[in-house]
């Protein structure tokens, strides 16, 4: 007999003796106030049921349960909470099954491991990414889940906040039974009756034991001490990892309970915490960025078959990004030597992977298959997209955009990779600027998630929406950017670049100023990425800019001293930092600090000492201020974008948030009083941008402008 009934986001259903308990808040049937209240309400149904000997608890629709409900982050916490749940779940007197298909992760992971008995289907993933906001498993995951896999192995499934399969959790000892099929509830009820049939007692996973002697005590101790070091070192600034770490201690030492308690306490410590803001506004801010007007009256062109126009670096790896994607790609060079080795630079990715055993030759052989070298134009005439990516010249960029507009179909869009120069002027050596954008790849191309989509003034609105689609394809991560000198991210970059340059010249050390960088959470100093990214390259842009550049403007010319020697980092053996026998990490360099005396020297600066906080100061301030004209111009759509910009392509830390977030948390009127105070030493440098002095003047902040 089959009887029903219903509460909000959760429905109940009694098969013979077993109730099916199931979870429908789509999409993702995250865990509400509804289904937590739903949850609690359905077993106590089953305890007082005395037809019902088993419940299972199963997800409507393509998940189990994939977290937290997103809408109530932010919000006063709502009874019954999740660890409350949990116990529950733990304390029935009978037995219950979580039947597992698509994501159990986070909230849903320790619904499942607080079940008795616990079934996967193939495609079911599991993970616990609370890390990834700031947090740690609050309802019992940091307990459970060493006593069902081990403490070293829940530990790194904690810290790394990645997913693993369900024959991964089956073997970890997350599962105990993997099925085939695709129906969790004809798997789970088939597995219940087994469990029935065979007398199947209530199974705690508080009663398990993560060591059950003191050598097995000692040895996971010494696993997580191993850990423990590794993760400070990869996680240095963050808060959560240390705290995920001390609550598997205790699953090792105390009593469950105990362990419990302490889980607690250390949640609420990670909840108040300022990096769990940040990573919030992170977790949020990469999400509103595909949320771009044209949406909303345009849809994406076709994209089956993209050309690339240049085979360095940066063509490379937009090569290797879009076959990975699944894309065919065409190759286009200026000669067969060119050709060749823009083959060798696709083909170097893909061997590299070969030898660290994460491909094999015959899936290179496959990819590879969709790539066609050539050294004709004509070879493009029928792709959708075609992806300029030659030497940052824009006459030379010009050139090859009347090529493309010779033999490219109507309706293909043509992107140019520039990271500053103008694309309205790129676009009118072009009969149809209606179909030119801008697609800023960051290097390595294959690997940086960022991609800054620059929207000229005559493009067509399906151009855009194109450009996103691409890089949803090539899982980028899109900010739409204005047309100016650097976009969002160079044009801030060369800002506060200039504030680095200054410090230097002022009396601190381009070393006291990189390890400040490295102190607030960067994994590199602003001279570190010059000397990686090469010095020339921003000698050719400030070459470039010095016709327009202000004859009153302070200029730091330290670093042209140092390119012209040659000495353009790490390609060249020395830079900022010396580099020997191609050494990946820089040394000081003493004759880097004699060409910095004796510019000093030359424009007879008096020097002072900058401690770490006041090098910070000045470099988050200017690039704070930057940002906040570059959204008030429009070059930004919001805030919001800058920080994802940041946060992808800079190596801004993501526990503050970005740099607008930043800037919140640390408060716009003393940000404003910074730059009023510098502006007493160089006024034309540190003129405060009008926005900010208008959020300070109306006590509102940048996130103010993300919710407009």
């Amino acid at each position: 007999m089959l009887t029903e009934s219903s509460a909000p986001a959760v429905v109940t259903a009694v098969q013979e003796n077993v109730m099916v308990v199931r979870i429908d808040n789509p999409p993702v049937n995250a865990l509400s106030q509804a289904v937590r209240a739903g949850l609690l309400a359905a077993l106590e149904q089953a305890e007082q049921d005395p037809a019902v000997t088993a419940v299972l608890l199963v997800g409507q629709g393509k998940t189990f349960i994939a977290g937290a409900d997103i809408r109530e982050f932010g919000k006063p916490p709502q009874a019954p909470a999740l660890p409350d749940v949990c116990n529950r779940i733990e304390a029935s007197r009978k037995i219950v099954i979580a039947a597992i298909h698509g994501a159990a992760l986070g909230g849903g992971l320790e619904v499942a491991m607080a079940a008795h008995y616990r079934l996967a289907l193939p495609m079911a993933k599991f993970g616990l990414p609370e890390v990834n906001l700031g947090l740690l498993p609050g309802a019992g995951g940091t307990q459970r889940a060493p006593r069902l896999m081990g403490a070293a192995a829940a530990a790194d499934l904690m810290l790394s906040g990645k997913h693993i399969s369900a024959k991964a959790a089956q073997a970890a000892g997350l599962v105990d039974q993997l099925e085939q099929g695709e129906d969790p509830t004809a798997a789970g009820l088939a597995y219940a009756k087994a469990l029935l049939a065979q007398g199947a007692a209530v199974r705690r996973t508080r009663d398990f034991t993560v060591a059950s002697d003191a050598t097995q005590k000692a040895a996971a101790l010494a696993e997580l001490d191993a850990l423990a070091a590794a993760t400070a070192k990869k996680t240095r600034g963050l808060f959560s990892p240390a705290k995920i770490i001390e609550c598997v201690r205790a699953a090792i030492e105390l009593p469950f309970d105990q362990g419990l308690a302490l889980e607690r306490s250390l949640f609420v410590e990670c909840l108040s915490s300022p990096q769990r803001e940040g990573l919030v506004h992170a977790f949020f801010a990469e999400r509103e960025t595909t949320k771009i007007p044209e949406l909303q009256s345009a849809k994406p062109r076709a994209l089956s078959r993209i050309a690339i126009i240049g085979g360095g670096t940066m063509g490379a790896g937009i090569a290797v990004a879009a076959l990975d994607a699944g894309l065919p790609v065409v190759m286009v060079e200026r000669d067969e030597a060119s050709i060749q080795r823009g083959q060798a630079n696709v083909e170097k990715v893909y061997d590299g992977l070969i030898a660290k055993g994460r491909l094999t030759p015959e899936a290179k052989a496959a990819t590879m298959a969709r790539y066609t070298p050539s050294t004709s134009y004509e070879a493009i005439a029928d792709v959708d997209l075609v992806i300029e990516a030659v030497f940052e010249d824009l006459e030379v960029k010009k050139a090859v955009f009347v090529e493309l507009d010779r033999v490219c179909k109507a309706g293909a869009v043509l992107a140019t990779n520039t990271s500053y120069l103008d694309i309205d002027a790129i676009a009118a050596a072009t009969k149809r600027p209606q179909d030119v954008i801008g697609l800023h790849f960051f290097s390595p191309a294959n690997i940086m998630k960022l991609l800054e989509i620059v929207v000229p003034a005559k493009v067509s609105p399906d151009v855009v929406v194109t450009a996103f689609e691409l890089a949803k394809r090539l899982k980028k991560v899109p900010v739409r950017a204005g047309v100016c000198d650097g976009f969002i991210g160079n044009r801030i970059l060369a800002v506060y670049k200039q504030v680095a340059d200054f410090l230097v010249e002022d009396g601190a050390s381009p070393y006291e100023v990189d390890e400040a960088v490295r102190q607030f959470g960067y994994p590199m100093g602003p001279f570190q990425v010059t000397d990686l990214a090469g010095g020339d390259i921003g000698w050719a842009t400030r070459k470039r800019r010095a016709a327009t550049r202000d004859p009153q403007a302070r200029y730091v010319e330290i670093a042209d001293r140092i390119c012209e020697r040659g000495w353009f980092g790490q390609k060249t053996g020395r830079g900022w930092y010396l580099y020997p026998e191609g050494a990946r990490v820089g040394q000081p360099d003493p004759e880097v600090l004699a060409i910095v005396d004796a510019e000093r020297q030359k424009k007879g600066i008096k020097t002072r000492s900058f401690s770490a906080d006041e090098i910070m100061r000045r470099y988050m301030a200017a690039m704070v201020n930057e940002g906040a004209k570059v959204v008030a111009e429009g070059i930004a759509l919001r805030p919001l974008d800058v920080d994802v910009t940041f946060l992808y392509g800079y190596g801004f830390p993501r526990w503050r948030g970005g740099p607008m977030q930043w800037a919140d948390m640390v408060g716009l009127d003393k940000l404003l009083a910074d730059i009023e105070e510098f502006a007493k030493e160089d006024a034309l440098f540190w003129q405060p941008a009008p926005l900010l002095k208008q959020l300070v003047a109306e006590g509102k902040n940048f996130s103010s402008l993300n919710r407009a």
